[in-house]
């Protein structure tokens, strides 16, 4: 008992020459933890105009203030003299974050991809993408995956990492998009004319002068049963689906203005011709004498 009471009144002793550390050491926790409160609320709205996916602005803003708190906790510990016991903490906590890293190497590779793909400039919520071998809409970028909802109103879940780590094509950086129609006419069709119609088609349905552009034609090639061309046109586009309703008018308009002016556009066909005239009643008649004399 009497060890146990000395041992009482050594701490004692200890508790009351420390105080005023342990009241100094108070008010830095207090102070840090309020200030890593408006850390966070500030990153919270500073990076809210760049980042409109709230999970990260989140991660972010929880961050920071996990940050400012540690280090009042570190500047607390070493008002109290506990320098070897914040080494051991840290040391622990290295070789628990080695083990933990490795642990959850994919998850983490994913949120690290998703706050990467938050802040960059030529990808965002709202354009229409093309990658990994799926096009559509971007919905969502979550801390661990990436949504796209395609033309067919499909959703399609991507890792995040997968996203970072392949090309990818952006229609909405662009408000212009060129199109192609390839088709082919008669060989006894006016191919200046041909031209000329079809360059006013498109014209007159697409106006070219507002967006600076003009529309291309060109013939590509003598075909087995047409000669073929190739017609390009600018549009205001930001979306494939855009792009695919512009390309299915133009087909529609060309369509109608070669029916109207006879031009045909000619499908594979094959004609048999006999240079031999057989006369089919001669073949019939020795073929029935020849069965009376049998």
């Amino acid at each position: 008992m009497n060890k146990i009471i000395e041992k009482l009144e050594l701490w004692k002793d200890m508790f009351i020459k420390n105080i005023p550390n342990i009241a100094i050491a108070i008010i830095v926790l207090i102070v840090s933890y309020f200030a890593s409160r408006a850390i966070s609320s500030f990153v919270n709205k500073a990076i809210g105009s760049r980042i409109s996916q709230k999970s990260v602005r989140n991660l972010v803003s929880r961050i920071a203030s996990a940050l400012i708190f540690l280090l009042g906790l570190y500047f607390a510990m070493t008002i109290l003299k506990f320098d070897d016991t914040l080494k051991t903490i840290v040391s622990a906590a290295g070789v628990s974050g080695i083990v933990i890293g490795l642990a959850l190497q994919g998850t983490l590779s994913n949120t690290i991809s998703g706050v990467v793909l938050s802040f960059r400039k030529n990808l965002g919520i709202g354009n229409w993408i093309e990658t990994n071998g799926y096009s559509g809409e971007v919905i969502d970028i979550n801390l661990n995956y990436f949504v796209i909802k395609e033309a067919d109103n499909n959703m399609v879940i991507l890792p995040n990492k997968t996203i970072l780590e392949s090309p990818f094509k952006n229609y909405s950086l662009t408000t212009k998009m060129r199109i192609s129609i390839e088709c082919g006419v008669e060989y006894g069709a006016d191919l200046e004319k041909v031209e000329s119609l079809t360059k006013d088609v498109i014209t007159s349905n697409f106006n070219q002068k507002e967006i600076d552009k003009h529309v291309e034609f060109y013939y590509t090639e003598f075909a087995d049963s047409s000669i073929n061309f190739l017609c390009r046109f600018w549009v205001d586009s930001q979306n494939a689906l855009e792009k695919l309703k512009a390309k299915s008018k133009a087909i529609i308009e060309i369509k109608k203005a070669f029916d109207k002016e006879g031009i045909n556009i000619p499908f594979p066909i094959r004609t048999l011709e006999f240079s031999n005239k057989l006369d089919i009643q001669n073949q019939i008649a020795k073929s029935n004498n020849s069965q009376n004399q049998e």
